[in-house]
């Protein structure tokens, strides 16, 4: 019987952990044997992950960035000197290019022989292109998210494949069943208001999504909305930010770790542009998207390395697709609130436009109809362990 491998996973975000593990369980029901050792959070070590330190949880959010680089400095000496003593059959990268770049280069000077399959493509495609070299060195095959990235990558000679996205299982519906129990039943007209996690996001974007709201809330009857917070321990955070806002506009209501919930009471989203636009259009709500940026760094910096004019993730697939953009998107945005309050004026009050934005949506989801994330992942990591023509592992 061959000996048991150790795949080495390396996550730094909420997000990652919840991805590491879905693939971890599918991994572990084909080849019981396997070992996972990680970087990672609580839903990693669920899944069977021995963690080397807890990575997930934003613990050093206080250190601030210099403490930060230190902290992860430190985290990578721990790596070395365990990789000096144990061997891997493969590294998973998982999403986070800025902290796991450091943690691939270990793996190839400790274990070269042991391949790194990224889970999740570096936003290579949208900024600072020329990483996308970084990641020929530093891969054996990307696992991506978005079905456009392995045409890119292979076009610059990186191996990838697509996997689905977890927020599209089940054809999109909800992975458990919502409730409305505490969201807003006087409400003529719902509108979900998505700011984001980090404190550096909310206080960015909050005050702009603030004065929205409160034009909105005077021009259309009924209007009622929910800040939907991705975990309780955001709570503080955006209270903070809240407050030097000015407190909450009227007709408003914060809820945490109901995001489902809440989407399946909206019937339209105001969202900060990330990951989340991908699960607000696998629900079918229609939104309004934006990020806003600091125009002199935008000037300075951000136009020169940024190398595409669309950003967010729908409308990406969607041109992808042939069909031009599915959503209104705002970014680089620079804080004023009226051509936000004209995009989302439509949704809010004609019943034809949000018609019209969920037949775009179901558009995007149709790129995801047949693929399951679970299994494609597993498919894709094993593919690069065991080629075809490699004997079959006794897994009993």
């Amino acid at each position: 019987m061959p000996e048991p491998r150790t795949i080495l996973f390396a996550a730094f975000e909420p997000s990652g952990d919840i991805l590491a593990a879905r693939l971890m369980a599918e991994l572990k029901r084909r080849e019981p044997t396997l070992r996972f050792v990680a970087f990672g959070g609580p839903k990693m070590q669920a899944a069977g992950a021995e963690l080397l330190e807890q990575t997930t949880e934003h613990a050093t959010i206080a250190l601030g960035v210099l403490g930060e680089v230190q902290n992860h400095r430190r985290r990578l000496k721990v790596l070395g000197e365990w990789l000096a003593k144990n061997d891997i059959a493969a590294l998973v990268p998982v999403d986070s290019p800025a902290a796991n770049w450091s943690v691939c280069k270990q793996a190839r000077r400790h274990r070269p022989s042991a391949r790194i399959v990224h889970l999740v493509c570096p936003q290579v495609w949208g900024w600072a292109t020329w990483r996308v070299r970084r990641l020929e060195r530093l891969s054996d095959r990307v696992l991506c998210l978005l079905p456009f990235e392995p045409d890119w990558l292979g076009e610059r000679r990186v191996p990838g494949v697509f996997v689905g996205h977890p927020v599209y299982e089940h054809g999109g519906a909800p992975p458990q069943p919502v409730t409305a129990e505490g969201l807003p039943v006087d409400a003529s007209v719902k509108l979900a208001l998505m700011p984001g996690s980090r404190r550096s996001e909310l206080e960015s974007n909050w005050p702009t999504m603030h004065a929205v709201y409160a034009q909105l809330h005077a021009e259309v009857p009924g209007l009622r909305g929910v800040v939907a917070l991705r975990d309780p321990a955001d709570r503080a955070v955006f209270d903070k930010v809240v407050e030097e806002a000015g407190g909450l506009p009227e007709g408003i209501g914060v809820v945490a770790a109901r995001t489902e919930d809440v989407l399946a009471w909206a019937d339209v989203s105001f969202v900060k542009s990330g990951t989340s636009t991908l699960q607000v259009a696998a629900r079918g709500v229609p939104m309004v998207t934006f990020y806003n940026a600091s125009k002199a760094a935008w000037h300075l910096a951000g136009r020169w390395l940024i190398s595409t004019p669309t950003f967010a993730l729908p409308n990406l697939i969607s041109e992808w697709q042939g069909d031009g953009r599915a959503v209104p998107e705002f970014m680089p945005h620079f804080g004023d609130p009226g051509p936000l309050a004209d995009a989302l004026r439509p949704l809010l009050t004609d019943p034809e436009a949000r018609a019209a934005q969920r037949t775009a949506l179901a558009r995007v989801g149709s790129a995801f109809a047949s693929v399951d994330f679970a299994n494609a992942s597993a498919d894709g990591l094993l593919e690069v362990l065991d080629p075809p023509g490699t004997p079959a592992r006794n897994n009993g």
